[in-house]
């Protein structure tokens, strides 16, 4: 194979074996190519054996030989004018558009060395594509989108054989690593040849964890695929076989998005549950809950959805020991609350869920200041009778954040009224927000379950909406002294026209005496 143009020749080396690249260097105008090793990925006949020589350029001089020795073997290169035995004259045209585009095409060639490198032949997707069954050509098709092919990784890597074969008995032939579909009790196992080698996924994704699979077994999941149980979910379970798309991909079925869809695979399918004990409505309570509205209305990528809370290779169902542990990832200030509040020693003599008990697991509503108190539909009379301090406590911490509430709304009504009057109130109404943020806090004090604690921070609110709502009435009041005055100034002003005019009227009548 010969590739020529304004004296370059680009011709195979004889001593170049399949396993031996090429390494070009510049000297002066000279462009050469010494054969090298080359990892398995280029061992391609396409691209290797060949060297790019340039016979027009200048060589570099040569000692001459010593008297009587023998001459020195020359390389064969490409000269203007005579033709060699194993090379024929090109004559150099500089000006022309052809040799030009020539010249032009030859650094494309070498820097697309690497991208023919990854199209190697894969015999097994060659022959799965043409099948009519499919399922066996749907894998083929599938793995045109897979993350372990973009990393330039094939069938082969995974189920051995060889893909440079022609038949189907060289392809999976043992003796050449061939492994075909693994057991479901192998699945973690072959998935973690790789993913638990840090050295080899250093040179993948350096970031990757790789104790996944021995996180795996220590899940529910694991577990009941140690014991034997081949329902339980594997790696292919939650992210596919021969479409595995990264994690940040949007149609990955690990995507935020799509966790919990993938999840209700089997968690939301009855028949697949039915005999584990646990119920199979999850999916659609979630669905219901203010975490799903965030994720899936307003696209909040950081609300959580199941493995979140459950973990992923990890999965196990929070305990009752843990579950305030798992919340407070997120709501850190209400769970450091809850452990120095009375309802902790209380809630772990009787067993119950810290979080779960008032605002449930996976319906979790929007929660309301109704939720707090002592009148019908409030949570806490739900544990709490009329005699008991916390029944008491409730009721006192319900009174204040309605109190805080109701002079927030007088003090925001008055300020917008007199806003609308064309005052200048901006800077009470700014003011106003520290009330806001008062009560934002107080809520959040709840979970200490202490009115002394939320009526620290209710006190100053209602200072400032206080102050706020002087504000206002200040403002409204200057409204009315302004209207006032210019009342008065509209009449002082009027009472003088019509004194002028008076006057003018005066002064031509007198006018008119004299000329007659």
């Amino acid at each position: 194979m010969k590739l020529l143009a304004n004296g370059l020749q680009l011709n195979r080396c004889p001593a170049a074996s399949r396993s031996m690249g090429v390494r070009f260097r510049a000297n002066g105008f000279a462009v050469r190519c010494e054969a090298v090793a080359l990892p398995r990925r280029y061992d391609h006949p396409i691209f290797t054996g060949y060297a790019l020589r340039a016979g027009s350029a200048p060589s570099t001089a040569r000692p001459k030989a010593a008297p009587g020795a023998e001459p020195q073997t020359k390389e064969p290169r490409l000269r203007r004018g005579k033709a060699t035995a194993s090379h024929q004259t090109v004559k150099p045209h500089s000006n022309s558009p052809l040799v030009k585009f020539a010249l032009a095409m030859i650094p494309l060639l070498l820097i697309s060395l690497p991208a023919i490198a990854q199209q190697q032949k894969s015999s097994c997707i060659e022959c799965h594509r043409q099948l009519s069954d499919p399922r066996l050509s749907a894998p083929a098709k599938l793995f045109d989108n897979d993350i372990h092919r973009a990393r330039n990784l094939s069938c082969n890597d995974c189920h051995g054989g060889d893909p440079n074969a022609d038949t189907k008995e060289a392809a999976k032939d043992p003796r050449k690593g061939y492994l075909g579909r693994p057991r479901t009790l192998d699945i973690p196992a072959y998935c973690g040849k790789c993913h638990s080698d840090a050295n080899l996924m250093k040179r993948f994704n350096p970031s990757l964890r790789v104790d996944q699979e021995r996180e795996y077994y220590t899940s529910v999941h694991g577990a009941r695929l140690r014991a034997g149980d081949q329902r339980a979910a594997t790696c292919i379970s939650c992210h596919s076989v021969h479409g595995i798309r990264a994690v940040n991909d949007p149609l990955s079925s690990v995507y935020p998005l799509n966790v919990a869809d993938t999840c209700a695979t089997c968690h939301a399918s009855a028949d697949y549950m039915r005999g584990f004990g646990i119920p199979n409505d999850q999916f659609a309570n979630f669905k219901t809950s203010v975490h799903a509205k965030a994720l899936y209305e307003k696209q909040d990528l950081s609300a959580p959805t199941c493995n979140d809370c459950h973990g992923n290779h990890g999965a196990a169902p929070p305990g009752i020991t843990s579950v305030a542990n798992v919340c407070g990832q997120c709501h850190a200030r209400q769970a450091e609350l809850f452990q120095k509040s009375p309802h902790k020693a209380a809630f772990d003599q009787r067993e119950l869920g810290e979080c779960v008990t008032c605002h449930s697991n996976h319906a979790i509503a929007v929660p309301s200041d109704q939720m707090l108190g002592t009148s019908q539909g409030s949570l806490c009379i739900n544990c709490h009778s009329p005699s008991d301090k916390g029944f008491v406590a409730a009721g006192q911490m319900r009174s204040m954040i309605d109190q805080l509430i109701a002079s927030i709304d007088n003090s925001s009504q008055i300020l917008t009224r007199a806003e609308r009057a064309g005052m200048e109130v901006s800077r009470p109404k700014f003011e106003l927000k520290g009330a806001t943020d008062a009560l934002t806090h107080a809520r959040v004090l709840i979970h200490s379950s202490s009115a002394d604690e939320v009526s620290k921070v209710v006190g100053p609110g209602l200072q400032v909406a206080e102050k706020g709502y002087q504000s206002g009435v200040a403002a409204l009041a200057e409204r009315t002294f302004r209207r006032k005055g210019l009342l008065v100034s509209l009449v002082f002003i009027l009472f003088l026209a019509v004194v002028v005019y008076l006057k003018i009227r005066q002064i031509e009548r007198k006018a008119t005496t004299a000329s007659t």
